[in-house]
């Protein structure tokens, strides 16, 4: 019993989930060390915050993502 297309792409994009959580998270904290290293501070506020604003940033992605492919 072979799986319908629409299967496979709600699996597809179930797997890529992560992936694109990790990537943004990375981007959000490669940003937060650039902008440390760039504008030094005493306790590296930029990395702290761009890593909790990338956190959620991929969570609200992951939400919007699981309500489309729940339509």
């Amino acid at each position: 019993m072979p799986e319908s297309p629409k299967n496979r792409n709600k699996w597809l994009a179930l797997v890529n989930i992560p992936v694109q959580m990790g990537v943004i998270i990375f981007l959000f904290t490669w940003l937060g060390k650039y902008l440390d290293e760039t504008y030094p501070n005493e306790k590296n506020w930029y990395v702290k915050v761009f890593v909790v604003l990338g956190v959620f940033v991929s969570l609200y992605n992951v939400n919007r993502q699981l309500k489309e492919l729940n339509k």
